[in-house]
């Protein structure tokens, strides 16, 4: 696959900024219960012949990406009293609030060859003010969607005060066939399930797939060899390598540092699971944990200073934080039941994790001192949490029960709200977050 390269050049269009007797329209997410701002999204206007279908697909994407936050509430076309028939002019502030959108997006699109441009502004309805400068990405046709995610991204962030998500991809295990013999390869998507690409064939089992910090790269665990190893690929040139060759061991679980230039993985020797460190430019080994219990499933702090992960050194799984060289750790779960697959939050101030307790499986946040743990969701089976690029959203895989039960991809705030499935093409389980892409 090759990544996808999009000009996204921020431009000023000469309009006016906020008031400043103006208070900016804003969306305050500090509770589990938000009231869905209604927004409005007119047809984007195609400034020549070629641009209509692209005008109004990059309407709908960036509708769907501000909706499917569940912070956002769009009002139908249905409903508008007038419409917007050219980039410039005015804003019908009375028309909008009457139908009570309180923010309204519009833009244009040309289409030249093999460019596109999409410009954008979004208003402040009540206030009768534009919300920030207006903006101008330009790309290739086959990047159109990105187009529409960067913009989404903008709004979003300029509404909620945070980082967006929606200009991103997911890596995962896409898997076929009966229960007790699934098929599985790799596959990297947009953040909404768009774009599907197949990076492996179902020849071995693979699992675990692992963006690296830019993007560029992915870890995982295969098969291939007859015994799980660790291989990285990139993502480009879909070129592929070991990148442990101990004999009589079996590598898995691996994850990036920060950096990109390190990898914290599970080495299993002589039936002792150990969390050891790799250095992927001279291959050198070390070993950060040395005890007769079972050790795995390193993540980095974002600074990259610690490490969590997971152990049953007490009796039970467990999670434990250590620094990045190792020595001592200090378990941070307290609470009845399992803990593991802990992985730390972009923002460094969470931890999601995997819990089973009483029959049922749940991902979960606690704060890094191992106190306010929130459980987001209960199921049959849920697994494996990863953090979108902006530490809002987190991604995990959910397995119904039965013979006839498959696995599917979840997303969930980290409020516990807006639980929604991802649409794949067949089974799908693993998912990874990538960085938001260049």
């Amino acid at each position: 696959m090759t990544l996808l390269r999009t000009l996204a050049t921020a431009i000023v269009l000469g309009l006016a900024g906020l008031s400043a007797q103006a208070a900016p329209l804003r969306i305050v997410i500090d509770q589990g219960v938000i009231e869905p701002l209604p927004f409005a999204v007119p047809d984007f206007i195609a400034e020549n012949g070629g641009a209509g279908e692209y005008a109004q697909n990059i309407s709908r994407v960036i509708a769907a990406d501000l909706a499917g936050t569940g912070l956002f509430r769009e009002i139908g076309s249905e409903a508008f009293i007038s419409g917007v028939t050219s980039f410039d002019a005015p804003v019908a502030y009375n028309d909008w609030q009457a139908i009570n959108a309180q923010a309204l997006i519009t833009g244009a699109v040309q289409a030249s060859g093999d460019q596109i441009v999409v410009k954008f502004r979004v208003f402040d309805v009540f206030s009768g003010q534009q919300l920030g400068e207006g903006l101008q990405f330009a790309g290739t046709p086959r990047t159109w969607r990105r187009m529409a995610h960067k913009v989404a991204d903008a709004v979003y962030s300029r509404i909620t005060g945070e980082g967006g998500y929606f200009d991103s991809r997911v890596v995962y295990v896409s898997e076929s066939g009966p229960k007790n013999q699934r098929l599985k390869r790799l596959a990297v998507m947009d953040y909404d399930g768009a774009n599907v690409q197949y990076l492996t064939d179902s020849s071995s089992i693979v699992l675990a797939p692992r963006f690296s910090p830019n993007g560029d790269r992915v870890l995982f665990t295969s098969y291939a060899s007859g015994f799980p190893r660790i291989y990285v690929m990139d993502v480009g040139s879909l070129s592929t390598r070991a990148l442990d060759e101990q004999p009589g061991t079996m590598t898995f679980a691996p994850r990036f540092s920060p950096d990109g230039n390190t990898v914290v993985f599970s080495l299993e020797q002589g039936g002792n699971s150990d969390i050891y460190t790799m250095d992927i430019g001279s291959g050198a080994l070390r070993q950060l944990t040395n005890a007769p219990s079972i050790e795995t499933a390193p993540s980095y702090s974002p600074d990259g200073s610690q490490i969590v992960f997971e152990s049953d050194r007490s009796g039970t799984q467990q999670l434990y934080i250590m620094g990045a060289g190792g020595g001592e750790a200090r378990r941070i779960s307290n609470g009845p039941g399992r803990y593991g697959t802990p992985v730390w939050s972009p923002r460094g101030d969470l931890i999601a994790f995997t819990k089973q307790n009483e029959g049922r499986f749940h991902i979960g946040v606690m704060r890094v001192q191992g106190d306010e743990e929130r459980l987001l969701t209960a199921s049959f089976l849920d697994e494996g949490p990863t953090w979108a690029p902006n530490g809002r959203v987190i991604m995990f895989t959910r397995e119904t029960a039965g013979a006839s039960g498959q696995a599917g991809l979840y997303s969930v705030d980290i409020s516990g709200r807006n639980l929604r499935q991802i649409t794949t093409e067949g089974a799908a389980s693993d998912p990874a977050w990538s960085p938001l892409l260049p």
